[in-house]
């Protein structure tokens, strides 16, 4: 089942260090000599713009269940955190030479922990490199705590227009084991003031397939949350990563996890409820209604360019070389004070860059597409894939026909996209269709 709280993680992951890896290298000037890649010429639209991500790596504690890039200090320099986020904001738009900033995303880490003059500092950097539209989305996450409800305010006067919170749980039980440090009903008070500050831009996060949790207790909770959401809602089944608490209490004995089949039934409940109350499900985790769904994720799935700032954060964009563009795949030095030193001595802390090849896009375009509803159309596809269409990509393959035969994937006039059941088997029907790709791509060499 292609469902887990760390689904974007691995997602990236088979991404990030699938066949480009071979032609990663680290750099550490803006002076960058690139390395051969695919060359997008004019092919890709969209090259002068792009998302922007922007990583706060501190958190007040770790949560049991996390293996992401956080850090847990006692003591955070908010105003050199300032200074060297603007920084690298500033030198790696310089570097990509966009036009325009789509929307922005703080994440983390726990960003709203960030002081809000340094999300208006960040902004207003972006905004003097390139063009944010009136409209763009600004989102900020949010754990649901006293301090960062009294801050709300001023985190939507320094320019944050869309809160994604960091719910995963109304019951006090839940959320002791999970590790989180708000409460339940501090969870509900944030529901309420985002409601009233953001109306119609918040979205909740929740996690399923909690220990002890049954199917009757997760289809009571959901309902009961859906009367007091707003317009957008993110599910996560718990899943285990090696090296966290929650990982070594299993393997103790201390707790259990959820079987595998019940958990499944899990998520087809919670489409269905979610279904009944007026959400559409645009993605494998995502559901919106008031066409609430989130633009800058949107942008990541159908394999637009983005911008990463901060410790480990990743980006996707293209550069020239030659008055020609090439488009690479980045990650920031993970270690929050390292990471630090570069962007003081060099304007930005890219350790690693890949430059991505034509095949490597289309993977991409392939696993990121199909986690939407709406998979990949014919158009999307001939943007990046001009000779080759879908059509000559699958319909000869016997696995990719007994795939629709079976009535998970569906390949028609629309393009390719996931049948109902067949997005809840994502991670399982992938394979094939890579091994297709690949098989297509050196055919067609």
């Amino acid at each position: 089942m292609f469902l887990n709280f760390n689904i974007w993680k691995n997602c990236m992951r088979y991404i990030r260090f699938g066949s480009a890896v071979r032609r990663s290298f680290i750099v550490k000037s803006p002076a960058e000599t690139l390395n051969s890649g695919w060359n997008l010429g004019e092919q890709l639209p969209g090259m002068s713009e792009a998302a922007l991500y922007v990583h706060w790596p501190y958190c007040e504690r770790r949560c049991t269940y996390c293996n992401f890039n956080k850090y847990i200090a006692r003591a955070v320099d908010q105003e050199a955190m300032r200074y060297v986020m603007t920084k690298e904001t500033e030198t790696l738009i310089q570097l990509s030479e966009l036009k325009c900033v789509t929307s922005v995303f703080f994440g983390g880490g726990t960003p709203s922990l960030a002081e809000p003059q340094t999300i208006a500092a960040i902004l207003d950097t972006i905004a003097k490199w390139a063009h944010i539209p009136y409209n763009a989305e600004i989102t900020l996450e949010a754990n649901p705590t006293s301090s960062t409800i009294s801050r709300l305010t001023e985190f939507k006067n320094a320019g944050v227009n869309r809160l994604s919170i960091g719910l995963q749980s109304i019951q006090d039980k839940d959320l002791k084991i999970l590790g989180r440090n708000h409460t339940a009903n501090e969870a509900l008070h944030m529901l309420a003031e985002a409601k009233k500050l953001f109306p119609g831009h918040s979205s909740v996060d929740v996690i399923f397939g909690r220990s002890g949790q049954t199917l009757e207790l997760w289809e009571k909770e959901l309902q009961e949350l859906l009367q007091l959401c707003d317009n957008h809602v993110s599910l996560y089944q718990l899943t285990l990563e090696r090296g966290t608490q929650l990982y070594k209490q299993v393997q103790n004995g201390q707790l259990s996890m959820a079987e595998p089949e019940i958990v499944a039934t899990m998520y087809e409940a919670a489409r269905l409820i979610l279904r009944e109350a007026g959400f559409y499900q645009y993605e494998v985790s995502n559901f919106a209604k008031n066409n609430a769904v989130s633009h800058h994720n949107i942008n990541y799935w159908q394999g637009g360019q983005y911008i990463g700032v901060g410790p480990g954060a990743h980006g996707r964009f293209s550069l020239r070389k030659d008055g020609k563009m090439q488009r690479e795949a980045r990650i920031q030095t993970l270690e929050p004070d390292i990471w630090m030193k570069e962007v003081l001595q060099f304007g930005h802390g890219t350790r690693k860059r890949v430059a991505q090849n034509k095949l490597d896009i289309l993977e991409e375009a392939l696993v990121l597409g199909l986690r939407m509803t709406n998979g990949i159309s014919h158009q999307h596809w001939q943007k990046m894939s001009p000779t080759v269409g879908l059509q000559e990509v699958f319909s000869m393959c016997p696995e990719f026909k007994d795939l629709t035969e079976q009535g998970f994937l569906i390949l028609d006039q629309r393009g390719l996209r996931c049948s109902w059941k067949g997005l809840a088997l994502l991670d399982s029907i992938l394979p094939t269709l890579l091994i297709q790709l690949q098989v297509s791509f050196t055919d067609s060499v």
